[in-house]
């Protein structure tokens, strides 16, 4: 399964933006997905994971502003985020869930990455 994102852009401080993920094949069976951002010079971050059962995990730095959902029957992932801030800017991607957000680790395998969509938080 290979992930196109989408839905990025250019928002003030204080805006939303609502990403979305779209799957090329059943995303059914894929137990945790995630989305991660990464800032130039810096490592991808997990920044929220979820499973199929509705399981889900937010770095604190996000927690209470972006939402993450699934919908296994439209084979997509979203991730509405609120409130957005200068640190918010990124270029964001959804893959399979791997990595750890405070007490929970996913193992999953990550399939090859997308070209991501970028956020840019600025006046």
């Amino acid at each position: 399964v290979q992930f196109v994102e989408s839905g990025g852009g250019l928002v003030q401080p204080g805006g939303s933006l609502r990403l979305s993920c779209a799957a090329s094949g059943s995303i059914r069976s894929i137990e945790s997905l995630a989305w991660y951002r990464q800032v130039a010079g810096n490592e991808r971050e997990l920044v929220a994971g979820i499973t199929n059962r509705g399981w889900i995990k937010y770095v604190p730095s996000v927690k209470g502003r972006f939402t993450i959902s699934r919908d296994n029957d439209k084979n997509m992932v979203y991730l509405q985020m609120n409130n957005l801030n200068y640190d918010d800017t990124a270029v964001y991607y959804c893959n399979v869930a791997r990595g750890t957000i405070g007490g929970t680790t996913w193992h999953g395998d990550l399939t090859t990455w997308g070209q991501g969509t970028l956020v840019t938080v600025a006046p």
